[in-house]
């Protein structure tokens, strides 16, 4: 294994830092907080953090809309402050990915608000500007992530810009090859300063189509999935052209080219496309992304043959890619709530981290994953974030899942001494660190302990991956690895359950963290929730 890099097989643990913890008594997480807990983490046996945006921001999308790729928002801290981060992540071993957010900036950018002035001035083509139809409506039909057409009015040119997300994240023109130079030269200021890695916000969106045609339209039986509910008009058509264009390819080769400069350095994408499995496997063959992860497990699907199937899909595509596998992160609601209901069931959080785990690829656990937190119920009066504001109350947005840690079971939860930028509820407070800590049987501690045990497991961090047949909701498959073949069969369902064993000759292996199933008379006892894992003698 010591030639096998570090990235390959690492459980990643992502910390959006609004919300981890707050040290100068503004109610909102800050670079200080997150070097004041990287104990903690290391005390996971975690291998990596990812950091959400702490960039020079207007904050319209929490961070995702940058004025500045090489400054740190005041709300966060300074460089001086990263620099600290980084420094004392290393010494505990560490290591330290950050977001990059290439296809778009916000309008604040000095970038922009230099395209916006003029269609002659340098940077008049740095952004996706194109004239209005002859009737003054925009140039296609082309529509946003978070509602609505994808095209603002700038009267100052009297052309519209294009905006995949919000109004004020417009879109960079990635043709412009000073655009894609650009770029880079910020990739390598943070590679120079030190950062192991990057997390490639919505890599697949960097291109559009040169000749602006209409998206095709989807039949109603089709606008499901990839995390677009049915009430967003964005799920009415396929996005052919506004997104995964064939020119991105060679910009990821070029990535690639700078990253192979940085021994150790990592891409992880993030993919959501019309069939974002495929992408996924393009995007990570040899010489362009280390990995990528998209949102199939990040849906409300939620079965046996469904896991199974999206991962075998994946398997038979990317023949020489590495996966990354995530069930919850900051964009959509914590997978114990959204496959489990509520309340959140602790023996579901303990199954679903093991679950993960072993799948092959590297994994992203998200903050207070750990902890088995569920989705908090935010009020309408408390939402911050603009896609829940729009689509209410069909969909309450992404804040549910982004409400702060709770470190005690105090009222502000350790977490800050004002009133902190969202709520935190009751349920999360009496999951708290502090309280698990001190109990033997917690999830926290049962997470430990199942990671610990995993790094020590070759056919785990790297092994080849077999599904065998099942019955719902019984998942099963083999993980092998030098010699070491080990069976996993995990219950998905809050009942008890029964399956045959498959055949061979399996010893039982004590596996720490989830509800341990057995075998009994040659067929596998189940409980709620639970996991059997055994090695093949």
């Amino acid at each position: 294994m010591s030639n096998t890099p570090w990235w390959r097989g690492a459980v990643i643990y992502q910390i959006y830092p609004r919300s981890f913890l707050d040290t100068n008594g503004d109610g909102v997480g800050d670079l200080p907080g997150i070097i004041e807990r990287l104990d903690y983490v290391a005390s996971l046996g975690v291998d990596a953090i990812w950091v959400s945006p702490f960039f020079r921001s207007p904050m319209a999308d929490f961070g995702y809309d940058i004025a500045d790729q090489r400054d740190v928002d005041p709300l966060f801290g300074t460089l001086d402050d990263f620099d600290r981060l980084l420094a004392r992540a290393h010494a505990l071993g560490l290591k330290v990915m950050i977001d990059q957010v290439f296809s778009h900036t916000s309008d604040q950018h000095a970038w922009f608000r230099e395209s916006r002035q003029s269609r002659d001035n340098p940077r008049a083509d740095w952004y996706v500007w194109a004239d209005a139809r002859e009737d003054g409506t925009p140039p296609n039909n082309w529509l946003s992530i978070f509602g609505g057409v994808a095209w603002k009015w700038e009267p100052r040119r009297r052309q519209y810009y294009l905006h995949n997300f919000l109004s004020s994240q417009p879109d960079l023109n990635f043709h412009n090859p000073e655009v894609q130079q650009a770029t880079l030269d910020y990739v390598k200021f943070w590679l120079d300063r030190g950062v192991d890695g990057f997390r490639l916000d919505s890599i697949n969106f960097c291109f559009h189509d040169a000749q602006l045609r209409d998206n095709p339209a989807k039949p109603e039986s089709e606008r499901v999935g990839r995390g677009f509910s049915p009430d967003n008009p964005y799920a009415f058509q396929y996005h052919y052209y506004n997104n995964t264009r064939p020119e991105n390819v060679g910009f990821l080769e070029r990535l690639r080219a700078l990253l192979d400069q940085y021994p150790g350095a990592v891409t992880l994408g993030e993919i959501s496309s019309e069939d974002s499995l495929a992408t996924t496997a393009e995007y990570t063959a040899p010489g362009r992304l280390h990995m990528g992860y998209s949102f199939e497990l990040l849906v409300d699907d939620y079965s046996a043959g469904y896991i199974r199937a999206t991962v075998e899909k994946l398997e038979a595509t990317m023949r020489d890619g590495w996966p990354c596998w995530a069930v919850s992160n900051h964009d959509v609601q914590r997978a114990v709530t959204r496959w489990g209901g509520h309340p959140a069931d602790p023996a579901m959080a303990r199954m679903l981290a093991v679950l993960v785990c072993s799948l092959r690829g590297s994994v992203c656990i998200y903050q207070g994953e750990e902890l088995g937190l569920g989705e908090a119920d935010v009020p309408f009066e408390a939402l911050r974030d603009p896609y829940g504001i729009t689509f209410w109350p069909n969909f309450k947005g992404r804040d549910g899942c982004r409400t702060p840690m709770p470190w005690t079971g105090e009222a502000l939860a350790g977490f800050s001494s004002a009133r902190p930028w969202l709520p935190i509820p009751a349920e999360h407070r009496a999951l708290s660190v502090q309280a698990q800590d001190a109990a033997e049987d917690s999830v926290l501690n049962a997470f430990r302990a199942f990671l610990a045990w995993r790094h020590a497991r070759p056919a785990l961090t790297g092994g080849a991956i077999r599904f065998l047949d099942s019955a719902e909701p019984v998942l099963m498959f083999e993980r092998e690895s030098q010699g070491e073949t080990l069976l996993l069969a995990f219950n998905l369902s809050a009942a008890p359950v029964r399956h045959p064993l498959p055949g061979g000759h399996w010893r039982a292996l004590d596996m720490p963290g989830p509800v341990a199933g057995r075998c009994e008379d040659g067929e596998l006892a189940l409980p709620a929730h639970a996991v059997y894992c055994a090695r093949r003698d």
